[in-house]
């Protein structure tokens, strides 16, 4: 239900800012009967298509926390917590940001995730699996790969490129939905695909788009996972860094509970070895990220 409920807050939430900024614009339709106009179509798919992912990366902690049930760490109850706080205070200042707020929720699985508008106002959380097979170096490592992901702001561009791609996913699928009702129309009193014709051709033509702006958007995830392995062995060092990540291999057959809309800010989604997998997956696989690893430390 709560999943529900989002989702349906964050599509009103465009609307009313796409709804806005297009009234603002003073944007005419993009069709009317003449056909298509090519520069009221690009407008109005670069603000619907930049306010989804905008809205969604302005809301990230917040539906973090609701999804995940992530308890932030105001003060600390234990040792284990103020520990917590402490190595993360510590690694945000080696890596020249503001403190995150920290929280941890309750996985079995060990992971960990970053999340947030912008570096200097972040979330970092880890699952309490992580926090009870981990040894503390093991953990401070996967701590500063999420530094890493949040000094490299990587949220941020994850967000533009999305909001990019859904830009023209949409002006595209128009345009073949045009194409085909221009092909389909007899003559100016009649024919073509009509509304709801026109509409399933869009449906269609979003979704072959949107399977390609999706291998895009998991390649650009899967190399920004190499830069916070980068990241995460500067700040807590390579041996520490490929011992983590040994330790996250070894957990991969057990049931991933971290929530879909979150994959792609986890330290691990598990292993992946079939292709069409590989290109629509967010992380690259354990294997691969170790070999980087141990390659990059041999080079220094």
């Amino acid at each position: 239900m709560m999943r529900i409920l989002l989702f349906l807050a964050t599509n009103l939430a465009v609307v009313i800012v796409a709804s806005i900024t297009l009234r603002l614009l003073g944007v005419e339709p993009y069709l009317n009967a003449n056909g298509l106009n090519m520069n009221s179509l690009l407008i109005f798919c670069f603000v619907i298509g930049m306010a989804g992912s905008l809205v969604s990366l302005f809301i990230s902690k917040w539906m973090a926390k609701r999804s995940t049930r992530a308890k932030v760490i105001e003060q600390p109850s234990n040792a284990t917590e103020q520990w917590l706080l402490d190595t993360v205070g510590e690694l945000a200042r080696d890596a020249g940001i503001q403190m995150p707020e920290v929280a941890i929720f309750p996985a079995q699985q060990s992971n960990a995730f970053a999340t947030g508008w912008n570096k200097n106002d972040a979330l970092v959380a880890v699952s309490a699996g992580l926090l009870e097979r981990m040894r503390p170096e093991e953990i401070r490592a996967v701590l500063a790969h999420e530094i890493g992901h949040v000094a490299n702001g990587d949220m941020v561009t994850l967000a533009l490129i999305q909001g990019v791609l859904n830009t023209f996913v949409m002006f595209f699928a128009r345009i073949v939905a045009q194409l085909v009702d221009s092909f389909l129309r007899r003559d100016d009193e009649g024919g073509g695909l009509g509304f709801f014709g026109y509409m399933a051709v869009v449906i269609v033509a979003e979704i072959v788009f949107g399977l390609v702006a999706s291998i895009i958007v998991a390649w650009f995830s899967r190399f920004r996972e190499y830069r916070a392995d980068a990241a995460g062995a500067k700040l807590a060092g390579s041996g520490a860094m490929i011992n983590a990540l040994g330790r996250l291999k070894a957990e991969t057959q057990m049931p991933d509970q971290m929530p879909d809309t979150l994959t792609a800010f986890a330290i691990t989604t598990g292993q992946t070895r079939k292709l069409m997998e590989r290109l629509f997956s967010s992380h690259p696989p354990l294997d691969d990220r170790i070999r980087a690893l141990k390659e990059s430390a041999y080079r220094e």
